[in-house]
């Protein structure tokens, strides 16, 4: 039957109508119920919410729009505990770390502590998108209220692990109760819209239920005291699409097969109409205690972690918080800066009484700076017909007994002068001061204890769900260090060793500083070799908050003391071979410069007697080329003289020749004339 419980989605399914309604009304009378033994706080914690975010109201008394100033000493209180409190409870990438339980001879359970400390760091920052964002809130929270809870589970809409930040104001329990793991019932105020409904019923995550019919109408009123109003008073406008159901999901103890034994389960179901929409198990198979098939106990599953402030001495599960504490005081003083203003007010705008023998005109008179009114007067002294208000300026013993509230208050929040970064006299030393800090520090340590405490109940809880709902393949991952040639990765099976987790953060170191110092002052005892000096370095390293550390520091094992003598002697005989070796390397330089020297000046004759000898060539080079070029001058005038007189005596013979054939031209001109004889007959 139990097999068959846990593996159902929904109980409410099989159940019949009659006995889901019984449940709702009996879940809810026990909620009004839990819900009324802590109302008184609800409304201090309201108050609280709003001295710690400076809301001013309205005063109607002494006067109307009377001073009503806020002091912040609770606003500083809560914002110097945040400013430490979240570096130091989430410092840096590495947030988790895996711890060996039982023997590990061969090293092996560490590797994989320390695997799985990697990837919850990398879930908590890289697949839970809301955790940091969260712890931020949760700081700022806890000192105001004193409590706030975390819900740790595996989400099936989103298919992965998620821890929410719970306010008290959501999550009811008996004012009464010792511890959350110890209370009967747990009911978380879970406000969902019509569409959100619609879609867990889609997924047959709640019951197959007509909305609009089924459930009442969704909340248009919020309660006074929840924290779903606004600070100032406003509440959210009315019914409209985007208005939430009040649902409420009760982590109780309920027999569903009347064997006398109740089992955990959790019950959701809506406020207004009491409709039952899921029913589910609260434990596993592993949780039961069984004999002769007779459950003997069951150890259920705890969804929800507490962190608290200050315990409260009463013993309610609510602890306290510096809105108790300092509620009161700030109070005090809120209304003696009141006084002040006020006094301060009255004193520079004086008021008094007219004797009838001055006539003016009726109704309120008001001067304004350098303005005199006239007035009708028959009198001699118009001073005897006028008496001011006796007032007196602001009183000194107000302002001293409001400086003595504000350094107590400031002494029990430990936010003196020198936590809040003001610098201390010129002449204080340094010893002294950081003895200060350490002093005012202690409040603050044992409240990071607490929430160190609770941030290993909250790591255990992710611990069992990757146990649970790890895929069964090999998971790639990692976390703000460069890629090597091998990711990180993890396995399920991993989960399933002797290995523990706890924060890495210490709870003992609230500043930087301190933890610079802590590492500091071991460094004079590497010289007696009992420290890993690749350990001291990796932790000088981290205290410095210097990132990827992996990639710069060398880890090599530290060497035992005979070791370290042999690697000194041999030092030592290194050394002297290497003297050697340098003065012979160097006698041999000595000479091999010395061959270089000679054959340097060698090749410097030799390439001087090079150059003379070119020098003369080429002056034989340019003699041979005068002498060629006279050659060839006289030659080009010898050949143009014969090319001139071959040129004239050409010109004579053609001219000779002319003259020949003229005298032939003459003489036969000359024959022709002459007559021809006759011819005998």
């Amino acid at each position: 039957m139990l097999e068959k419980q846990l593996s159902s989605q929904n109980l409410c399914e099989s159940l019949d109508e009659e006995t889901t309604k019984a449940i709702g009304i009996q879940l809810r009378d026990w909620f009004d119920e839990d819900e009324a033994s802590r109302l008184p706080w609800l409304k201090r914690s309201n108050e609280w919410l709003k001295l710690a975010t400076q809301v001013t109201e309205k005063k109607t008394y002494p006067w109307p729009d009377a001073a009503n100033v806020k002091y912040p000493l609770l606003t500083t209180a809560a914002m110097q505990f945040s400013a430490r409190a979240y570096p130091a409870l989430v410092p840096g990438p590495r947030l988790v770390q895996g711890l060996v339980i039982g023997r590990d001879e061969q090293g092996l359970k560490q590797a994989i502590a320390e695997r799985i400390g990697a990837h919850m760091s990398f879930q908590l920052l890289y697949e839970m998108d809301d955790w940091e964002e969260d712890m931020d809130r949760l700081c700022m929270i806890l000192p105001i209220v004193g409590c706030v809870f975390k819900k740790t589970w595996f989400d099936p809409i989103k298919g992965k692990n998620v821890s929410d930040l719970i306010l008290p104001q959501d999550l009811v329990i008996d004012y009464f109760a010792k511890t959350v793991e110890s209370a009967s019932r747990k009911s978380h105020i879970i406000y969902r819209n019509k569409n959100e409904i619609q879609e867990r019923i889609n997924k047959k995550i709640y019951c197959d239920i007509d909305i609009d019919k089924d459930l009442g109408l969704p909340t248009t009123d919020i309660q006074e005291n929840h924290t779903k109003d606004k600070i100032d008073g406003k509440l959210e406008p009315k019914l409209s699409p985007a208005s939430p159901y009040k649902l409420i999901e009760s982590h109780c103890w309920w027999d569903l097969d009347d064997d006398g034994y109740e089992e955990p389960y959790i019950i959701t179901f809506d406020y207004t109409s009491r409709v039952i929409l899921r029913i589910v198990p609260r434990f596993s198979i592993e949780d039961v205690e069984l004999e002769d098939d007779k459950i003997i106990s069951i150890k259920p599953t705890e969804y929800f972690t507490k962190f608290g402030f200050i315990p409260n001495p009463d013993g309610s599960i609510y602890d306290l918080g510096f809105g108790l504490l300092l509620g009161a005081l700030n109070e005090t003083v809120n209304t003696l800066t009141n006084q002040l203003l006020d006094s301060g007010t009255i004193n520079n705008l004086q008021s008094g009484f007219l004797g009838r023998g001055i006539r003016i005109r009726s109704g309120n008179t008001r001067f304004l700076p350098g303005e005199w009114k006239p007035v009708d007067f028959a009198g001699d002294d118009i001073r005897k017909h006028l008496l001011p208000l006796p007032t007196k300026e602001p009183s000194d013993v107000l302002f001293k007994l409001l400086e003595a509230l504000v350094t107590s208050g400031k002494e029990l929040a430990s936010v003196a002068e020198i936590m809040v970064g003001k610098m201390p006299g010129q002449n204080t030393p340094a010893t002294t001061t950081m003895a200060t800090i350490e002093q005012g520090l202690k409040v603050f340590t044992a409240i990071y204890k607490r929430v160190y405490r609770a941030l290993g109940k909250e790591y255990s809880k992710l611990f069992k769900l990757n146990k649970i709902n790890l895929p069964d393949k090999k998971i790639y991952f990692t976390i703000n260090e460069p890629q090597g040639a091998q990711g990180q990765e993890v396995e399920k099976t991993d989960y399933e060793n002797d290995i523990a987790v706890k924060p890495n953060a210490d709870p003992n170191i609230v500043s930087s500083a301190q933890k610079l110092m802590k590492v500091q002052a071991m460094g004079p005892l590497l010289e007696l070799g009992t420290l890993n000096p690749v350990e001291y370095t990796k932790r000088f390293l981290e205290a410095i908050d210097e990132e990827n550390i992996s990639t710069i520091l060398v880890t090599q094992p530290p060497p035992s003391p005979e070791q370290q003598q042999m690697q000194a002697d041999q030092q030592m005989k290194q050394a002297e071979m290497m003297m050697k070796q340098q003065e012979q390397q160097m006698k041999m330089q000595f000479e091999q410069m010395k061959a270089q020297l000679d054959q340097q000046s060698k090749e410097m004759e030799l390439r001087f007697k090079m150059v003379e000898l070119q020098f003369k060539q080429k002056e034989h080079e340019m003699d041979m080329a005068h002498t060629q070029q006279e050659h060839q001058l006289n030659m080009q005038t010898q050949q143009q003289q014969s090319e001139i007189d071959l040129k004239t005596s050409k010109e004579q013979s053609d001219l000779k020749t002319a003259q020949m054939k003229e005298q032939g031209d003459i003489k036969a001109k000359q024959a022709a004339e002459k007559p021809k004889p006759q011819a005998k007959a």
